[in-house]
């Protein structure tokens, strides 16, 4: 693979993408990674955003017998039962870079400059984690992480915590401020993700006009058969 500078990082040699899937999708009602867009999984367009940037990307899930047929390495989770900790903890385990960038599978929007720049900004940190609001308000699922961060996550969840946040507190922290994303994503689309059927609607829409404007009205009609 030819691999092109940006900042520090040579992209296509250096970085694992860690793609986490298996939620229970209680409010969409079906598995979000198979919702279709354009017409394939919304999964497979969240993998190929990340195969723009990542030389790896790894689909983590607590079974990964669904994802067999998407073409890129699978793990499972160790540590069963504790959410997103988990799953983050399961892909930095099995990554074979040093850094990596970590995002949900119903994330559709995601922008490879976006993500490349959270590589540059995690140079000298563990993480590289955008917090919003009062400070406490932070996007876990796209942000990026060393596999140095391992030990205090596994700390963290034999202690019995559960919030990805948790072991923050004991590894080199860049906070990434809602300025400075917006830069490169006015909007925040990057952070988008999908959990209830409105929300899918909405967001097929605004790809129709981002990503494909001929087919929207195709996509109009789609819905009102549906309907």
């Amino acid at each position: 693979m030819k691999s092109v500078e940006v900042g520090k990082y040579r992209i296509g040699n250096c970085l694992t993408g860690i793609v986490l899937a298996g939620g229970a999708s209680r409010r969409m009602g079906r598995d979000k990674a198979f919702l279709e867009l354009d017409g394939r999984p919304l999964i497979q367009v969240v993998i190929e955003r990340m195969a723009q940037v990542c030389a790896e990307v790894l689909v983590v899930s607590g079974d990964v017998r669904p994802y067999a047929r998407l073409g890129v390495p699978l793990v499972e989770d160790r540590f069963r039962g504790v959410g997103v900790l988990g799953g983050l903890h399961a892909g930095l385990e099995a990554a074979t870079y040093e850094l990596a960038l970590a995002v949900g599978c119903d994330m559709p929007f995601l922008s490879p400059g976006l993500l490349r720049a959270f590589a540059d900004w995690a140079e000298g940190f563990d993480v590289a984690v955008l917090r919003q609001g009062d400070g406490e308000q932070v996007e876990p699922l796209h942000a990026a992480y060393r596999r140095t961060c391992l030990p205090a996550m596994e700390v963290a969840v034999q202690a019995g915590r559960r919030r990805i946040v948790s072991f923050f507190p004991h590894v080199r922290v860049r906070y990434v401020m809602p300025e400075e994303v917006a830069a490169l994503d006015p909007e925040m689309y990057s952070f988008r993700n999908v959990n209830t059927p409105e929300e899918w609607q909405t967001a097929r829409a605004e790809w129709a006009l981002r990503e494909n404007p001929g087919r929207i009205g195709s996509l109009i009609a789609a819905e009102e058969e549906e309907g």
